[in-house]
């Protein structure tokens, strides 16, 4: 099977099946989702959504965050992985984008990276939900997924995401994000895929007679 055939067919069904796929992050604004990705980094969405309307509540917008005490916000995310050091870059990242941004999220990859706390997979998240910014951000389940169906054999995310923007069509990249993600989730885990159950197995590599 061609790579090409391959990303057809797996597009194909994703368009067909799964047309609105969406974060299961909880925000309302531009602000919330980069404080909510930024606290996601080795958590789960769900211990981060059971967190940020207490957190929101303390620091509802950029300016009340920028002048945080950091021993404060860590009390507040307590319970999210890595506390210290997320406590530390969301008021730096705050401090920053008071500073050079006017309290705004920046529109674009580059300046998001700028941010303290904030990497690649992250700006890539904030700018494709937001901004509709054609990147797919690759966190471990898009990595996974991605390797196991063959729609890579990068060895890097940022191998992998090369390889999905090279394939994929600027329109799709936004919600190809999601549905990859939501795939390794739900289905291609990474202990014990539900390989009997995924419909994709027609046309994954990992299956027997697929290796192409």
């Amino acid at each position: 099977m061609k790579i090409s055939e391959r990303y057809a067919a797996i597009l194909d069904y994703f368009i067909r099946n799964v047309p609105a796929p969406q974060s299961e992050l909880v925000f309302r604004n531009p602000y919330e989702l980069l404080v909510a990705v930024m606290l996601s980094a080795q958590c789960t969405d769900k211990r981060v959504n059971l967190t940020t309307p207490d957190l929101f509540r303390l620091y509802p917008d950029m300016q009340h965050l920028a002048a945080a005490d950091v021993e404060e916000v860590r009390e507040a995310i307590r319970s999210i992985s890595y506390p210290n050091s997320k406590a530390a870059h969301l008021v730096e990242m705050a401090r920053m984008s008071m500073e050079q941004y006017g309290g705004e999220v920046p529109e674009t990859v580059e300046e998001l990276m700028r941010l303290p706390g904030v990497g690649r997979k992250t700006a890539n998240v904030v700018a494709s939900i937001v901004h509709g910014e054609p990147v797919i951000a690759v966190d471990t389940h898009v990595f996974r997924v991605s390797r196991r169906l063959g729609l890579s054999r990068g060895r890097t995310p940022e191998a992998v995401e090369r390889d999905l923007e090279s394939h994929i069509p600027a329109e799709l990249r936004p919600t190809a994000h999601h549905w990859l993600i939501l795939h390794g989730r739900y289905v291609c885990t990474a202990r014990k895929p539900h390989c009997e159950n995924c419909a994709l197995a027609a046309w994954c590599r990992e299956k027997a007679g697929n290796k192409a």
